[in-house]
């Protein structure tokens, strides 16, 4: 099965969106699936109003029609809704060919978290874009409940992981800083909320990694905050393990991979009680959720590291593609092929991964 990936969300970019998109076109072959990337590169670009560092796509129709064409896929699957993931499903409706999407960001908090734009439009164009697909994927149960109730449907759950082999605790740490060290990664921009962790008064150090359009106003205003920048692969991973509790200001992220990041190095975490976190964590004991930040980073360095890998080791990224590609071949696989959903579900639920599947 050819299955093309459409996405304006790739690398230079550095988040979630990317890092599981890459996991899963990783994956693909363990599913009897080739895939290919459909990316704003080769295209012309322009950095996003108010955020340069994402840049967008001047692509065209028949372009991406082209390159359609090109890889003649069997189906598509469109994670984005900017100008790769409109023009992408211009050309399927005009074709009349099935596609998928999923539902990765919060996307009508964050603009208005920026702008004075009600919630109640934002939430149109995205019951309009996500419409006519098979299937819309999103991470939690969270997120289900809060798109039905803004009159989506065709909803389906596709769950997100961790690279176990990556992320895990070490012996020896890489920072050198009065502990506990209190740590967050991710983003660094006005929708993360960092200000309610950097203004905490915590014992210790307080360490940020990532980047952002907000990152040289908050290193202005905390100095005694240690701004890494960003950090990839074994680098970031040592900086997890060095660390002794992970905090998570967010208010508006649908999961926050950085969370199963933080556990399977054996990091306790600390957040607010809302939609991610509470997704995450939800009976596990791996993170204190309270709406006094500074009473949970504390609390947080009671948890032990166990708890945090036993959660982690559920979470592997095999399970999540064996979901991704079971709703594609249950929406358009040959006949004859499996459908792989439930058999999925079933490895998530004893704690193991699928290996090697073919149809």
């Amino acid at each position: 099965m050819r299955v093309m990936i459409a996405t304006d969300a790739w690398r230079p970019q550095i988040n979630g969106v990317v890092r599981s998109l890459e996991r899963m076109a990783e994956a693909a072959p363990d599913f009897g699936v080739t895939a290919r990337m459909l990316t704003p590169e080769g295209f012309r670009q322009i950095g996003l109003p108010s955020y340069p560092d994402i840049r967008i796509a001047l692509a065209t129709q028949r372009a991406i029609a082209e390159r359609i064409a090109d890889f003649g896929p069997d189906h598509i699957h469109i994670a984005t809704e900017g100008p790769i993931g409109w023009l992408t499903r211009a050309v399927c409706l005009a074709q009349k060919r099935q596609f998928t999407t999923s539902y990765h960001t919060r996307f009508p908090q964050y603009v208005a978290a920026r702008w004075p734009i009600p919630e109640s439009w934002s939430y149109g164009f995205l019951r309009r874009f996500h419409g006519p697909a098979a299937a819309v994927m999103v991470s939690t149960a969270t997120v289900e409940a809060e798109l039905r109730q803004h009159g989506f449907g065709n909803i389906v759950r596709w769950g997100r992981g961790v690279d176990l082999a990556l992320f895990h605790p070490r012996p020896q740490s890489v920072l050198d800083l009065p502990r506990p060290i209190f740590l967050s990664v991710g983003r660094v921009a006005v929708e993360k909320n960092l200000d309610a962790f950097l203004s905490l008064r915590l014992p210790g150090s307080k360490v940020v990694v990532g980047d952002g359009p907000a990152r040289a106003d908050l290193q202005r205003a905390y100095p005694d905050v240690t701004f890494l920048g960003t950090r990839e692969g074994e680098d970031l991973a040592a900086i997890y393990a060095s660390s002794d509790v992970f905090v998570f200001p967010s208010l508006t992220d649908t999961f926050g991979i950085v969370l199963l990041e933080a556990v399977a190095s054996g990091l306790p975490v600390a957040a607010f009680p809302v939609q991610g976190p509470m997704d995450v964590f939800a009976g596990s004991g791996a993170a204190v959720l309270n709406e006094d930040l500074r009473a949970a980073a504390l609390q947080a360095l009671r948890i032990p590291r166990e708890t945090c890998l036993d959660l982690a080791a559920r979470h592997g990224w095999q399970a999540s593609a064996a979901q991704f590609y079971g709703h594609i071949r249950r929406v358009a696989r040959p006949q004859g092929a499996p459908d792989l959903t439930a058999f999925a579900s079933a490895c998530a639920l004893e704690g193991r991964e699928p290996r090697r599947l073919t149809a």
